[in-house]
């Protein structure tokens, strides 16, 4: 057996080289470990599962509240619009109330009403307020002047008058006037057939 180690030829049965000793049996390599790029390899394909599996929960998990938000959002909606429909029924069956504010209304009522004929004058009483005096008289048909005239204390003052050449005719005239106490007006005639003063109140 030819040594690899020297080249000298041995015997078949040696087991070891005569001349330099070198093992004459034939070396078996030890089993290859596996290499680092196998294990690299290995590592990342265990990563990309891990990643796989969490994005997988992740969407699982968005999922299910969207569709849970969903159903409530609906819920809510519905029973929000039987609550509206429901209040609204209510208040169609209930009577309307309305508030009616009534104010009596103010008009002008007659206080006093005086009349006469001729000539002379007369002292009447007003109380305070707002007063209209209203005035009408008749004439005597003759060429004098003929008149008829309310004058209050403040220079309040209404009537009519007739001269020589005016037409025999019924006259009529009024005031109005504000008092905050009772006065005494003069009612004052002249040659009339007839005349007619009238005291309002406001009230």
């Amino acid at each position: 057996m030819k040594c690899n180690n020297c080249g000298f030829d041995n015997k078949n049965t040696a087991k070891f080289c005569s001349r330099c000793g070198e093992s004459l049996e034939e070396k078996v390599d030890p089993p290859k470990e596996p290499t680092d790029n196998n294990q690299n390899n290995k590592g990342i394909i265990a990563v990309l599962v891990i990643i796989v599996l969490i994005l997988a929960v992740v969407v699982g998990f968005f999922a299910i509240n969207t569709f849970n938000n969903s159903n409530l959002a609906q819920s809510e909606s519905s029973q929000s619009s039987q609550q509206s429909s429901s209040q609204s029924n209510t208040s169609s069956q209930e009577p309307q109330k309305t508030t009616t504010t009534t104010s009596e209304a103010k008009e002008w009522k007659l206080i006093g009403s005086y009349s006469g004929s001729g000539s002379g004058s007369k002292s009447i009483n007003v109380p305070p307020g707002q007063i209209m005096v209203k005035i009408s008289a008749y004439p005597i048909k003759n060429y004098a002047t003929n008149y008829l005239y309310v004058d209050g204390p403040n220079g309040e003052s209404v009537g009519v008058d007739w001269g020589s050449n005016s037409p025999v005719q019924t006259r009529s005239n009024s005031m109005t006037f504000t008092s905050s106490s009772s006065k005494v007006f003069t009612i004052k005639y002249y040659e009339t057939v007839r005349w007619n003063v009238e005291f309002y109140r406001y009230e």
